[in-house]
Protein backbone atom coordinates (compact mmCIF):
# COMPACT_ATOMS: atom_id res chain seq x y z
CA UNK A 1 0.00 0.00 0.00
CA UNK A 2 2.13 2.85 -1.31
CA UNK A 3 0.02 5.56 0.31
CA UNK A 4 1.52 4.59 3.68
CA UNK A 5 5.04 5.30 2.51
CA UNK A 6 4.88 8.29 0.18
CA UNK A 7 5.77 11.95 0.66
CA UNK A 8 2.12 13.00 1.11
CA UNK A 9 1.75 10.49 3.97
CA UNK A 10 4.86 11.79 5.72
CA UNK A 11 3.57 15.36 5.50
CA UNK A 12 0.09 14.46 6.80
CA UNK A 13 -0.77 10.81 7.58
CA UNK A 14 -4.21 11.44 9.07
CA UNK A 15 -6.32 11.43 5.87
CA UNK A 16 -4.81 8.04 5.02
CA UNK A 17 -5.67 6.71 8.46
CA UNK A 18 -9.26 7.97 8.07
CA UNK A 19 -9.59 6.06 4.78
CA UNK A 20 -8.21 2.89 6.37
CA UNK A 21 -10.65 3.15 9.30
CA UNK A 22 -13.57 3.68 6.91
CA UNK A 23 -12.43 0.70 4.85
CA UNK A 24 -12.82 -1.86 7.64
CA UNK A 25 -10.02 -0.89 10.01
CA UNK A 26 -7.61 -3.68 9.03
CA UNK A 27 -5.64 -4.32 5.88
CA UNK A 28 -2.60 -6.33 4.88
CA UNK A 29 0.10 -4.17 3.31
CA UNK A 30 3.64 -4.57 2.04
CA UNK A 31 6.11 -2.61 4.17
CA UNK A 32 9.13 -0.78 2.68
CA UNK A 33 11.37 -3.82 3.23
CA UNK A 34 8.93 -5.97 1.22
CA UNK A 35 7.47 -7.87 4.18
CA UNK A 36 3.73 -8.27 4.71
CA UNK A 37 2.00 -6.77 7.76
CA UNK A 38 -1.56 -6.27 8.95
CA UNK A 39 -2.24 -2.64 9.86
CA UNK A 40 -5.00 -2.08 12.42
CA UNK A 41 -6.41 1.44 12.57
CA UNK A 42 -9.66 1.68 14.60
CA UNK A 43 -9.49 2.72 18.26
CA UNK A 44 -11.39 -0.22 19.77
CA UNK A 45 -9.37 -2.79 17.80
CA UNK A 46 -6.05 -1.10 18.59
CA UNK A 47 -6.83 -0.81 22.30
CA UNK A 48 -7.95 -4.44 22.47
CA UNK A 49 -4.86 -5.57 20.58
CA UNK A 50 -2.49 -3.70 22.88
CA UNK A 51 -3.77 -5.74 25.83
CA UNK A 52 -4.35 -9.09 24.10
CA UNK A 53 -1.89 -11.76 25.34
CA UNK A 54 -2.40 -13.69 22.10
CA UNK A 55 -0.51 -10.90 20.33
CA UNK A 56 3.09 -11.61 21.30
CA UNK A 57 6.01 -9.15 21.04
CA UNK A 58 8.52 -12.01 21.13
CA UNK A 59 10.10 -12.47 17.69
CA UNK A 60 10.34 -16.22 18.25
CA UNK A 61 6.60 -16.23 17.49
CA UNK A 62 7.08 -14.50 14.12
CA UNK A 63 6.37 -16.36 10.90
CA UNK A 64 8.96 -17.09 8.24
CA UNK A 65 8.14 -13.92 6.32
CA UNK A 66 9.16 -11.52 9.07
CA UNK A 67 12.05 -9.23 8.04
CA UNK A 68 12.29 -6.84 10.96
CA UNK A 69 15.51 -5.16 12.02
CA UNK A 70 17.48 -7.50 14.27
CA UNK A 71 19.32 -6.15 17.29
CA UNK A 72 22.30 -8.03 18.71
CA UNK A 73 21.28 -10.34 21.60
CA UNK A 74 22.83 -8.02 24.18
CA UNK A 75 20.40 -5.23 23.17
CA UNK A 76 17.41 -7.40 22.35
CA UNK A 77 16.48 -8.61 25.85
CA UNK A 78 14.35 -5.56 26.60
CA UNK A 79 10.72 -5.03 27.50
CA UNK A 80 9.66 -4.32 23.92
CA UNK A 81 10.62 -7.83 22.84
CA UNK A 82 9.56 -9.93 25.82
CA UNK A 83 6.32 -11.56 26.94
CA UNK A 84 5.52 -12.64 30.52
CA UNK A 85 7.00 -13.97 32.71
CA UNK A 86 10.31 -12.32 31.70
CA UNK A 87 8.53 -9.07 30.83
CA UNK A 88 6.84 -9.01 34.24
CA UNK A 89 10.12 -9.58 36.07
CA UNK A 90 12.04 -6.87 34.23
CA UNK A 91 9.20 -4.35 34.30
CA UNK A 92 8.89 -4.78 38.06
CA UNK A 93 12.60 -4.02 38.44
CA UNK A 94 12.62 -0.82 36.41
CA UNK A 95 9.13 0.47 37.27
CA UNK A 96 10.26 1.08 40.83
CA UNK A 97 12.58 3.78 39.52
CA UNK A 98 9.67 5.63 37.88
CA UNK A 99 7.18 5.97 40.73
CA UNK A 100 5.26 9.29 40.83
CA UNK A 101 7.27 10.45 43.85
CA UNK A 102 10.65 9.71 42.25
CA UNK A 103 9.70 11.27 38.95
CA UNK A 104 8.31 14.39 40.62
CA UNK A 105 11.57 14.74 42.54
CA UNK A 106 13.30 15.16 39.18
CA UNK A 107 11.03 18.04 38.14
CA UNK A 108 13.15 20.96 39.52
CA UNK A 109 16.28 19.75 37.71
CA UNK A 110 14.33 19.18 34.49
CA UNK A 111 12.80 22.67 34.72
CA UNK A 112 16.24 24.19 35.28
CA UNK A 113 17.64 22.29 32.29
CA UNK A 114 14.81 23.48 30.02
CA UNK A 115 15.26 27.08 31.10
CA UNK A 116 19.05 26.91 30.68
CA UNK A 117 18.88 25.41 27.20
CA UNK A 118 16.30 27.92 26.04
CA UNK A 119 18.17 30.88 27.55
CA UNK A 120 21.19 29.97 25.42
CA UNK A 121 19.19 30.49 22.21
CA UNK A 122 19.03 34.03 20.73
CA UNK A 123 15.96 36.20 20.40
CA UNK A 124 14.71 37.42 17.05
CA UNK A 125 16.93 35.17 14.93
CA UNK A 126 15.89 31.87 13.33
CA UNK A 127 16.92 28.88 15.43
CA UNK A 128 16.23 25.20 14.89
CA UNK A 129 14.15 24.17 17.87
CA UNK A 130 14.90 20.48 17.29
CA UNK A 131 18.69 20.78 17.35
CA UNK A 132 18.83 23.60 19.88
CA UNK A 133 16.23 22.51 22.43
CA UNK A 134 13.99 19.51 21.72
CA UNK A 135 16.89 17.08 21.27
CA UNK A 136 19.28 18.31 24.00
CA UNK A 137 16.64 18.37 26.74
CA UNK A 138 15.72 14.65 26.82
CA UNK A 139 19.37 13.76 26.22
CA UNK A 140 20.28 15.65 29.36
CA UNK A 141 17.41 14.20 31.39
CA UNK A 142 17.92 10.56 30.44
CA UNK A 143 21.68 11.05 30.53
CA UNK A 144 21.46 12.27 34.13
CA UNK A 145 19.07 9.46 34.99
CA UNK A 146 21.42 6.78 33.65
CA UNK A 147 24.64 8.52 34.62
CA UNK A 148 25.89 9.04 31.04
CA UNK A 149 28.81 11.51 30.97
CA UNK A 150 27.74 14.78 29.28
CA UNK A 151 30.49 14.54 26.65
CA UNK A 152 29.09 11.20 25.41
CA UNK A 153 25.45 12.20 24.99
CA UNK A 154 25.62 13.79 21.55
CA UNK A 155 27.03 10.54 20.16
CA UNK A 156 23.70 8.90 20.92
CA UNK A 157 21.89 11.59 18.92
CA UNK A 158 24.02 10.72 15.91
CA UNK A 159 23.31 7.01 16.20
CA UNK A 160 19.55 7.47 16.47
CA UNK A 161 19.56 9.83 13.49
CA UNK A 162 21.36 7.18 11.45
CA UNK A 163 18.78 4.56 12.40
CA UNK A 164 15.58 6.60 12.18
CA UNK A 165 16.35 9.21 9.52
CA UNK A 166 19.03 7.77 7.29
CA UNK A 167 20.48 10.12 4.71
CA UNK A 168 20.41 9.00 1.07
CA UNK A 169 24.21 9.01 0.85
CA UNK A 170 25.02 7.06 4.01
CA UNK A 171 26.75 3.68 3.43
CA UNK A 172 24.63 0.52 3.50
CA UNK A 173 26.37 -0.63 6.68
CA UNK A 174 25.55 2.60 8.58
CA UNK A 175 22.60 1.19 10.55
CA UNK A 176 24.51 -1.91 11.57
CA UNK A 177 27.53 0.19 12.51
CA UNK A 178 25.36 2.48 14.65
CA UNK A 179 23.92 -0.48 16.55
CA UNK A 180 27.39 -1.96 17.09
CA UNK A 181 28.62 1.40 18.37
CA UNK A 182 25.66 1.76 20.75
CA UNK A 183 26.26 -1.72 22.11
CA UNK A 184 29.97 -1.06 22.70
CA UNK A 185 29.15 2.27 24.34
CA UNK A 186 26.65 0.71 26.75
CA UNK A 187 28.97 -2.19 27.62
CA UNK A 188 31.69 0.33 28.47
CA UNK A 189 29.23 2.45 30.45
CA UNK A 190 28.12 -0.56 32.51
CA UNK A 191 31.77 -1.39 33.22
CA UNK A 192 32.46 2.19 34.31
CA UNK A 193 29.42 2.27 36.60
CA UNK A 194 30.32 -1.10 38.06
CA UNK A 195 33.79 0.24 38.94
CA UNK A 196 32.50 3.58 40.23
CA UNK A 197 28.75 3.44 41.03
CA UNK A 198 26.70 6.56 41.56
CA UNK A 199 23.12 7.50 42.53
CA UNK A 200 21.83 6.86 39.00
CA UNK A 201 19.40 4.30 37.61
CA UNK A 202 22.07 2.25 35.84
CA UNK A 203 24.15 1.87 39.00
CA UNK A 204 21.04 0.65 40.80
CA UNK A 205 20.33 -1.93 38.09
CA UNK A 206 23.95 -3.10 38.23
CA UNK A 207 23.56 -3.66 41.96
CA UNK A 208 20.47 -5.76 41.29
CA UNK A 209 22.40 -7.72 38.68
CA UNK A 210 25.50 -8.28 40.81
CA UNK A 211 24.07 -8.63 44.31
CA UNK A 212 20.65 -10.16 43.75
CA UNK A 213 21.14 -11.88 40.37
CA UNK A 214 17.64 -10.88 39.23
CA UNK A 215 18.63 -10.04 35.65
CA UNK A 216 21.27 -11.24 33.22
CA UNK A 217 24.12 -9.14 31.86
CA UNK A 218 22.35 -8.98 28.46
CA UNK A 219 19.13 -7.85 30.16
CA UNK A 220 21.07 -5.16 32.03
CA UNK A 221 22.60 -3.73 28.85
CA UNK A 222 19.27 -4.06 27.02
CA UNK A 223 17.46 -2.15 29.78
CA UNK A 224 19.97 0.70 29.50
CA UNK A 225 19.49 0.70 25.72
CA UNK A 226 15.70 0.84 26.03
CA UNK A 227 15.81 3.63 28.62
CA UNK A 228 18.03 5.73 26.36
CA UNK A 229 16.04 5.01 23.21
CA UNK A 230 12.52 5.30 24.60
CA UNK A 231 13.39 8.22 26.85
CA UNK A 232 14.84 10.25 24.02
CA UNK A 233 13.28 9.95 20.56
CA UNK A 234 9.60 10.30 21.46
CA UNK A 235 10.18 13.34 23.67
CA UNK A 236 12.18 15.10 20.94
CA UNK A 237 9.25 14.88 18.58
CA UNK A 238 6.56 15.45 21.20
CA UNK A 239 8.13 18.88 21.71
CA UNK A 240 8.65 19.55 18.00
CA UNK A 241 5.25 18.25 16.88
CA UNK A 242 3.57 20.01 19.79
CA UNK A 243 5.08 23.41 18.97
CA UNK A 244 4.14 22.91 15.32
CA UNK A 245 0.56 22.02 16.31
CA UNK A 246 0.24 25.11 18.49
CA UNK A 247 1.59 27.38 15.75
CA UNK A 248 -0.91 25.81 13.35
CA UNK A 249 -3.81 26.56 15.74
CA UNK A 250 -3.26 30.18 16.87
CA UNK A 251 -6.57 30.33 18.72
CA UNK A 252 -5.51 27.39 20.89
CA UNK A 253 -2.04 28.86 21.47
CA UNK A 254 -3.62 32.17 22.47
CA UNK A 255 -5.93 30.35 24.89
CA UNK A 256 -2.96 28.57 26.48
CA UNK A 257 -0.93 31.75 26.79
CA UNK A 258 -3.88 33.40 28.55
CA UNK A 259 -4.37 30.52 30.97
CA UNK A 260 -1.32 28.34 31.65
CA UNK A 261 -3.32 26.30 34.15
CA UNK A 262 -4.49 24.52 30.97
CA UNK A 263 -1.00 23.11 30.46
CA UNK A 264 -1.50 19.58 31.90
CA UNK A 265 -4.61 19.05 29.77
CA UNK A 266 -2.90 20.72 26.80
CA UNK A 267 0.04 18.31 26.98
CA UNK A 268 -2.35 15.35 26.91
CA UNK A 269 -4.00 16.81 23.81
CA UNK A 270 -0.69 17.53 22.10
CA UNK A 271 0.34 13.96 22.86
CA UNK A 272 -2.88 12.69 21.24
CA UNK A 273 -3.01 15.08 18.33
CA UNK A 274 0.33 14.39 16.63
CA UNK A 275 1.79 11.30 18.27
CA UNK A 276 5.44 10.71 17.25
CA UNK A 277 5.25 6.91 17.46
CA UNK A 278 2.70 6.04 14.78
CA UNK A 279 2.56 2.27 15.42
CA UNK A 280 3.03 0.12 18.50
CA UNK A 281 5.88 -2.38 18.51
CA UNK A 282 5.08 -5.18 16.03
CA UNK A 283 3.15 -8.17 17.35
CA UNK A 284 2.68 -11.78 16.27
CA UNK A 285 -0.45 -13.85 17.00
CA UNK A 286 0.42 -17.09 18.77
CA UNK A 287 -2.70 -18.61 17.18
CA UNK A 288 -5.16 -17.57 14.51
CA UNK A 289 -6.89 -14.44 15.75
CA UNK A 290 -9.97 -12.48 14.70
CA UNK A 291 -9.17 -8.77 14.39
CA UNK A 292 -11.92 -6.47 13.12
CA UNK A 293 -13.67 -9.44 11.52
CA UNK A 294 -10.58 -10.73 9.71
CA UNK A 295 -8.86 -14.00 10.62
CA UNK A 296 -5.17 -13.19 11.01
CA UNK A 297 -2.92 -16.30 10.84
CA UNK A 298 -0.52 -17.19 13.63
CA UNK A 299 2.93 -15.69 13.11
CA UNK A 300 1.82 -12.85 10.82
CA UNK A 301 3.08 -9.36 11.65
CA UNK A 302 0.46 -7.03 13.17
CA UNK A 303 0.96 -3.27 13.46
CA UNK A 304 -1.43 -1.51 15.83
CA UNK A 305 -2.00 2.06 14.69
CA UNK A 306 -1.73 4.28 17.77
CA UNK A 307 -1.81 7.55 15.84
CA UNK A 308 -4.83 6.44 13.80
CA UNK A 309 -6.67 5.30 16.93
CA UNK A 310 -6.05 8.72 18.46
CA UNK A 311 -7.94 10.28 15.53
CA UNK A 312 -10.90 7.89 15.48
CA UNK A 313 -14.10 9.94 15.39
CA UNK A 314 -15.97 7.04 17.01
CA UNK A 315 -14.15 7.98 20.23
CA UNK A 316 -12.94 11.57 19.86
CA UNK A 317 -15.19 14.49 18.94
CA UNK A 318 -13.72 16.40 15.99
CA UNK A 319 -10.45 14.43 16.29
CA UNK A 320 -8.52 16.30 13.60
CA UNK A 321 -8.92 19.54 15.53
CA UNK A 322 -6.53 20.54 18.31
CA UNK A 323 -8.67 21.12 21.41
CA UNK A 324 -6.51 21.89 24.46
CA UNK A 325 -9.53 21.67 26.77
CA UNK A 326 -10.46 18.17 25.54
CA UNK A 327 -11.81 16.09 28.43
CA UNK A 328 -11.93 13.14 28.64
CA UNK A 329 -8.96 12.28 26.45
CA UNK A 330 -8.45 8.49 26.41
CA UNK A 331 -5.59 8.55 23.88
CA UNK A 332 -3.36 5.53 23.42
CA UNK A 333 -0.06 7.35 22.98
CA UNK A 334 1.49 5.61 25.99
CA UNK A 335 0.05 2.24 25.06
CA UNK A 336 -2.35 0.10 27.04
CA UNK A 337 -2.06 -3.08 29.07
CA UNK A 338 1.17 -4.62 30.31
CA UNK A 339 3.26 -2.80 27.68
CA UNK A 340 2.02 0.68 28.63
CA UNK A 341 5.08 2.95 28.80
CA UNK A 342 6.63 3.00 32.26
CA UNK A 343 8.17 6.37 31.35
CA UNK A 344 4.90 8.20 30.70
CA UNK A 345 5.10 10.22 33.93
CA UNK A 346 8.66 11.30 33.15
CA UNK A 347 7.60 12.31 29.64
CA UNK A 348 4.80 14.46 31.08
CA UNK A 349 7.19 16.18 33.50
CA UNK A 350 9.66 16.88 30.68
CA UNK A 351 6.95 18.16 28.37
CA UNK A 352 5.59 20.42 31.12
CA UNK A 353 9.04 21.91 31.70
CA UNK A 354 9.64 22.34 27.96
CA UNK A 355 6.34 24.05 27.15
CA UNK A 356 6.43 26.22 30.28
CA UNK A 357 9.83 27.55 29.25
CA UNK A 358 8.74 28.05 25.63
CA UNK A 359 5.57 29.90 26.59
CA UNK A 360 7.61 32.21 28.82
CA UNK A 361 9.86 33.14 25.88
CA UNK A 362 7.21 33.21 23.16
CA UNK A 363 7.79 31.67 19.74
CA UNK A 364 6.80 32.04 16.09
CA UNK A 365 7.51 30.06 12.95
CA UNK A 366 10.52 31.42 11.04
CA UNK A 367 9.66 29.86 7.66
CA UNK A 368 6.57 29.23 5.58
CA UNK A 369 4.64 26.18 6.85
CA UNK A 370 5.08 24.35 3.55
CA UNK A 371 8.87 24.65 3.87
CA UNK A 372 8.95 22.29 6.85
CA UNK A 373 10.31 18.80 6.19
CA UNK A 374 9.11 15.67 7.95
CA UNK A 375 11.08 12.52 8.62
CA UNK A 376 10.64 10.07 5.72
CA UNK A 377 9.50 7.41 8.15
CA UNK A 378 6.46 5.17 8.22
CA UNK A 379 6.83 4.48 11.96
CA UNK A 380 8.02 7.73 13.55
CA UNK A 381 6.54 11.15 12.85
CA UNK A 382 8.74 14.15 13.49
CA UNK A 383 10.20 17.24 11.87
CA UNK A 384 13.76 17.21 10.58
CA UNK A 385 14.09 20.84 11.62
CA UNK A 386 11.75 23.43 13.13
CA UNK A 387 13.02 26.96 12.47
CA UNK A 388 11.42 29.37 14.94
CA UNK A 389 11.87 32.89 16.28
CA UNK A 390 12.04 33.20 20.07
CA UNK A 391 10.95 36.23 22.02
Amino acid sequence: MSELFGRAFHADPYPTYARLRADGGIRQVSTPDGAAAWVVTRYDDVRAGLADPVLSVDRSNAGAGYRGFALPPALDANLLNLDPPDHTRLRTLIAGEFTPRRVQALAPAITAAAEELLAALPSGLPVDLIAGFAAPLPLRVIGDLLGVPPADRTRFRGWTTTLLTPSPDQPPTAARDAVVAMHAFLVDLVAAKRADPGPDLLSGLIAVRDDEDRLSEAELVSMAFLALWAGYENLVHLIGNGVHALLSAPDQLSDLRADESLLPRAIEELTRYDQPLQWAIRRFPTRELDIAGVEVPAGDTVLLGIASANHDDAVFDNPDSLQLRRDPNPHLSYGHGIHRSFGSRLSQVEATAAFTALLARGFALAVAPDALRWQPSFRNRGLLELPILLG
